[in-house]
């Protein structure tokens, strides 16, 4: 083995994959969990990594289940996905978990499932793609964000702040962070209704103002319950403010619209798929049910009325049904009774 620390990986998809790969970089042992075409790919060649932090090839030990003598363990499934593959982690009770995983309730399925395990919560602000079996591709390079245990992150924020060529920061608040995350994830439900990236939904100025007003239910939303947001790239307590406001902005531009302007220009000319898309594009299950879904749900606790996202799930449902994308007019027309006056 060599010098480093011995960390095990719960999915080693776009995100999980990215940080195995570099974490693998940095002179560490990791061993990973995949299932398919793409556990096969990194047996046999290793994990290829692109894009905007330089291309390197990985060895990484793709196992069944993780074994006890672990320094950490990192679980980037999707969040649906996190009581399955936490059983191959059984093993590892007591060992500091960090989840890096889109939406909510992550950090409760590790609890349940490895109750003396302290746990970090890791926003990723990182693009990356699964480009192929083995292949994974960094689109938007940019940092993570940690918060949670303090047990987990004096193992998980050195760790991961050696392994990533950008900056790590941590979160006082971590719920707070992880709503503003949820509020920047409003950007997975279009594209992976119409088979289009961030960039071209942003673009697009009635896609736009769809996702606007998913933006506005959830800044709404977040707001009823108190939430304390945090400052994730373009998005922070601004931008709720922005999103919120009761007049346009110069020019005539909705409330807010500069938030997903902002979030696209950020993003570069790569075009960014989001990790929704890529799940349909896969034939996998999405993780829709944990990020506009939690927002219909959060919704239903707070009184607040989230029509918008109760459509986008629904569309998003619909398209890993049929396997067939929606133009842009045919979504409006979908949703348009949700969005109401608005």
């Amino acid at each position: 083995m060599r010098d480093g620390r011995r960390i095990g990986v719960l999915g080693a998809g776009a995100v999980g994959g990215a940080l195995a790969a570099l974490l693998d970089r940095a002179g560490h042992e990791v061993l990973v969990t995949a299932r398919g075409e793409h556990a096969d790919a990194l047996r046999a060649h290793g994990l290829l990594l692109t894009g905007g932090w330089g291309e390197s090839v990985h060895p990484l030990a793709v196992v069944d289940r993780l074994p006890a003598d672990l320094d950490l363990v990192v679980l980037a499934t999707k969040a649906h996905d996190s009581a399955a593959a936490l059983e191959a982690a059984r093993e590892c009770d007591g060992v500091p978990v960090v989840v890096v995983q889109n939406g909510l309730g992550g950090a409760d399925a590790v609890r349940d499932a490895l109750p003396h395990s302290p746990v970090a919560i890791g926003l990723a602000l990182f693009a990356a793609s699964l480009v192929g079996p083995g292949r994974i591709a960094i689109t938007g390079p940019a940092g993570l964000t940690l918060g949670g245990d303090a047990a987990a992150l004096a193992v998980a924020l050195p760790l991961l702040t050696e392994a990533l060529p950008a900056p790590v920061g941590t979160a006082g608040d971590v719920l707070g962070a992880q709503w503003t995350k949820l509020l920047v994830n409003q950007v997975n439900a279009l594209p992976a209704i119409t088979g289009l990236s961030v960039q071209q939904v942003v673009a697009h100025d009635a896609l736009r103002r769809l996702l606007v007003a998913s933006m506005r239910e959830t800044a709404a939303v977040g707001r009823a319950l108190g939430v304390a947001w945090a400052t994730i790239g373009p998005v922070g307590p601004a931008a709720v403010d922005a999103l919120l406001a009761e007049r346009a902005a110069p020019g005539g531009s909705l409330p807010g619209e500069d938030v997903p302007r902002a979030l696209a220009a950020g993003m570069g000319d790569e075009p960014n798929p989001a990790s929704t898309l890529q799940s349909i594009r896969r034939g996998r299950t999405t993780e829709i049910d944990a990020l506009n879904g939690a927002v219909v749900a959060a919704g239903g606790r707070a009184g607040i009325a989230t029509p918008v996202n109760a459509a986008l799930v629904a569309l998003v449902h619909g398209v890993e049904r049929s396997g067939a994308f929606l133009a842009p007019e045919a979504v409006v027309t979908a949703v348009e009774r949700g969005l109401g006056d608005r």
